[in-house]
């Protein structure tokens, strides 16, 4: 049975990600300043990036649709979140990221390498041997995602892990 510290302590950790999920960012914006302003310390604080608009789940996130600021002297950003290019290069929204926030490093993934329903080819390696076979995906996977593969000839299901060229490597079980 759990005390009332217990539920004030999971209620107060609840409250805590709930606001860091929707954190503003205390920022001065340095669209309006060159590269050369920021990097001489003209404006202090770190830069981040952060939507200039609302990107919606699923879609795919562009150097366009970010905006750099710079945060206020004595601000930092918050952990578990995602505000240099490196981070966000690439990645697709898996929910509603808002202007002007904080954009949460869970908030993102990987571009799919893989669709659901696409023919891919499944290796199996063990030693010298390599059996190959071809398979259809139920589900889609970025690099190294475990995902599961109906063996087209056998129809079994099989799981297997995605790998940067396409292909879908297995497992002895």
């Amino acid at each position: 049975m759990a005390g009332p510290i217990s539920r004030a302590l999971r209620r107060a950790a609840l409250a805590t990600v709930l606001v860091a999920a929707g954190m503003p960012a205390f920022a001065q914006d340095t669209t309006g300043q060159s590269a050369t302003q920021i990097a001489a310390g003209q404006a202090v604080g770190e830069a981040v990036l952060i939507p200039n608009r609302v990107i919606y789940p699923g879609e795919i996130i562009e150097p366009a649709s970010l905006k750099q600021v710079t945060l206020i002297p004595g601000k930092h950003k918050p952990d578990g979140m995602a505000t240099r290019s490196e981070e966000l290069q690439g990645k697709v929204a898996k929910r509603t990221l808002l202007p002007g926030r904080y954009i949460p490093a869970t908030a993102i993934r990987d571009a799919w390498l893989v669709a659901q329903g696409a023919s891919v080819q499944v290796y199996f390696t063990a030693g010298a041997l390599t059996i190959s076979a071809a398979g259809v995906t139920l589900e889609p996977g970025a690099a190294g995602d475990q995902i599961k593969i109906r063996n087209i000839d056998s129809g079994k299901i099989i799981s297997g892990t995605v790998m940067t060229d396409g292909t879908i490597k297995v497992g002895a079980s």
